[in-house]
């Protein structure tokens, strides 16, 4: 045992080195995040569905559209059958409508720019159709998420009717967001992997 002050040192600055390897260690490995990280990317994250003709063309126009949006998913949503088929909605018997549902960064994203370019890149006065797509699951929808959506929606259809863009009435439906059930994986990124691929959608103004 050591019998004065500075025989301890050696003691003393390796048991202070194991300690802060242990803590620099600890850090490193845990599998916990930091609660405040997690808080404000949540905080962040929003999510908005629209629906307006075929999903393929929904997809793509949004995604290249908004940097923001980091992601994107085509699915179904708005009718009375619990995980549809793509096939079972085509009947028009599940009253589900293609929908395109995004998740986007608030910070860099306004909801109503979303809904603005909604209505500038389909036509959303013609009743269940979108070009030659007719059907009750091609009708122009808005599923809105909280009050403040809803209100922005609104706002906004209101002011493309008085815009003198659209010679008829718009047609489109605001409702509170149903259950949203994902597509397959092969209408996922559709037009992406395939280019040439079928789209009505366009800027029409």
């Amino acid at each position: 045992m050591p019998d004065k002050l500075s025989d301890y040192l050696p003691y003393a600055i390796g048991a202070g080195a194991v300690a802060i390897s242990f803590m620099i260690l600890s850090r490193f490995f845990s599998t916990k995040a930091p609660a405040a990280a997690s808080r404000v990317i949540m905080g962040k994250t929003q999510q908005a569905t629209f629906g307006g003709g075929c999903f393929w063309g929904m997809e793509k126009w949004f995604k290249s559209e908004f940097p923001g949006v980091h992601e994107a998913k085509v699915g179904y949503a708005g009718g009375t059958t619990k995980n549809p088929t793509y096939e079972e909605v085509c009947t028009g018997k599940t009253n589900h409508a293609e929908v395109l549902r995004v998740l986007y960064d608030e910070d860099s994203v306004n909801y109503e720019d979303l809904v603005k370019f909604f209505f500038r890149m389909h036509d959303p006065t013609t009743l269940n159709r979108q070009g030659n797509d007719r059907g009750t699951q091609y009708r122009s929808v808005i599923y809105y998420y909280s009050p403040e959506q809803e209100a922005s929606a609104k706002k906004v259809k209101d002011e493309m009717q008085a815009s003198g863009n659209f010679k008829d009435p718009i047609v489109t439906e605001i409702t509170a967001a149903p259950e949203f059930y994902e597509a397959e994986a092969y209408h996922q990124k559709y037009l992406e992997r395939n280019p040439g691929g079928y789209c009505n959608h366009k800027i029409r103004f």
